[in-house]
């Protein structure tokens, strides 16, 4: 094998590696978003999972839930959104930081 090719290959497995290392924080990766002028407050991790909903009394109405759910949707949708973003931004710097070293490569970031 070719000096060139080894060497690609030795950055695509330091770039594997490292993947591996982001990806094994991303749940510790968390971003907040609110609903409803903070009424309903969802946080949520960069592993696509909601990990907590705090909502304040006065959105507890027994007579309308309906308005209730609707904000839980809507800050928990924003919640996942931003924290996708988190982990986009984490796991597109190691790609970018390792990428461009990797010759034969007919792209770059």
């Amino acid at each position: 094998m070719n000096p060139e090719m080894m060497n690609a290959l030795t950055q695509m497995q330091k770039m594997q590696e490292e993947m591996e290392r982001v990806q094994a924080t991303l749940g510790s990766i968390t971003a907040t978003a609110e609903a409803g002028g903070s009424m309903v407050r969802v946080t949520a991790n960069g592993n696509n999972e909601i990990v907590s909903i705090k909502l304040q009394k006065e959105v507890i109405d027994p007579n309308d839930i309906e308005m209730m759910e609707d904000l839980i949707i809507t800050a928990a949708n924003r919640a996942l959104a931003n924290a996708k973003a988190l982990a986009d931004e984490k796991t597109n710097a190691v790609a970018k930081n390792l990428m461009p070293n990797i010759p034969g490569l007919p792209f770059n970031l």
